[in-house]
C-alpha cells in the first residue's frame, strides 16, 4: 500500500474534472481541494475536450442526470478513453432504479472505465447478481461481497471498489480489503461521491489503477476514522466540517498510524 502517494498528490496538485450531480456537487469539489486536488466541474458538452484535455483524470457521477446530459456524460466518458485519461465512474442508485440500470449499461457499452465505485448495491447490480438495493443505500443481500466484487471487476475489465463497512478493492485477480472507517460516512449523502472522486485523484499521479484505488480508499477511510475518534458523540454537521479539515491536514504517518488492511 502506497500511503505516500498522498503527499505525491498533493504536491502535484492533479486537475481532477468531474461530471458531478446537484446533491453532492460542493462535497466533491471542496473534498478533492481539501485533500491537495484541484477540482474542475462542467455540465457543457462543448468544452467537454478542452476539460478532458486539461484534466489528469476525470470522475463520472450517475446520482442526478436528465436525458441530455447522458449525452454529455458518454461524451465525456469516450473523450478520456481516447485521451487515455483515467476513468473513475460512480454508479449511483443503478440497482435500486431501472432506467438508472439501462443508462449504465448502455453507458458501459461505449466507454472504457479504469475503476468503478459503488455499494454493495450497485456492484452486484453491474456484475449481474441479485441484491435488493434501497435507494443510494447498499440494500439486502447475502452473495460474498468479495466475490461480487471480483465478477464486477471482470465482467467489465477494470478495477472494482465495492465500499461499505469493509472497502473491496479488486482487479478480477488482485484483491485488498480496507477495514478503517466510520458509520458515520453513511450519515452523508456526499460521502460515496467524495470517495470516487479522491480515486480519480490518486489515479492521476498512480499509473497502477489498482494501487491507485486501495490507497484512495485506505487513505479517506483512514482520515474519517480519524475524526469519529476525537469526541464520544459526533453528529453529521460536526462530522463533514470535521472530515474537510482532515482532508487538509492529516499526514502519512498519521494515516499508516491506524491503516487496518488485509
Amino acid at each position: 500500500m502506497k500511503i505516500a502517494l498522498l503527499d505525491q498528490l498533493r504536491e502535484q496538485n492533479p486537475i481532477v474534472f468531474n461530471i458531478s450531480n446537484f446533491v453532492t456537487v460542493q462535497d466533491v469539489a471542496n473534498g478533492l481541494n481539501a485533500l491537495g486536488a484541484s477540482p474542475i466541474m462542467s455540465e457543457e458538452v462543448a468544452e467537454a475536450d478542452e476539460m478532458v484535455g486539461l484534466a489528469g483524470a476525470v470522475c463520472l457521477n450517475l446520482g442526478a442526470f436528465t436525458l441530455p446530459q447522458v449525452k454529455q456524460i458518454t461524451t465525456v466518458g469516450q473523450l478520456a478513453n481516447r485521451q487515455h485519461k483515467p476513468l473513475v465512474i460512480d454508479p449511483v442508485a443503478v440497482g435500486a432504479v431501472r432506467f438508472r440500470a439501462q443508462v449504465a449499461t448502455e453507458l458501459l457499452q461505449t466507454i472504457d472505465p479504469d475503476v468503478i465505485r459503488g455499494n454493495a448495491g450497485e456492484i452486484a447490480a453491474l456484475a449481474g447478481l441479485d441484491w435488493q438495493a434501497k435507494g443510494i443505500d447498499a440494500g439486502q443481500g447475502s452473495g460474498d461481497l468479495v466475490t461480487i466484487a471480483q465478477t464486477c471487476a471482470r465482467k467489465h475489465h477494470c478495477v472494482v471498489i465495492l465500499s461499505g463497512p469493509t472497502d473491496v478493492i479488486t482487479d478480477g485477480q488482485r484483491t485488498v480489503q480496507v477495514d478503517n472507517g466510520t458509520p458515520l460516512f453513511q450519515t452523508h449523502v456526499g460521502s460515496g461521491d467524495m470517495l470516487s472522486s479522491i480515486v480519480a485523484a490518486f489515479c492521476a499521479v498512480e499509473p497502477d489503477t489498482f494501487e491507485a484505488a486501495q490507497t484512495a480508499c485506505l487513505v479517506f477511510a483512514a482520515i474519517g476514522q480519524r475524526v469519529a475518534g476525537t469526541a464520544e458523540r459526533m453528529g453529521a454537521g460536526t462530522f463533514i466540517t470535521k472530515l474537510m479539515d482532515a482532508l487538509q491536514f492529516t499526514t502519512v504517518a498519521e494515516i499508516e498510524a491506524v491503516a487496518a488492511y488485509k
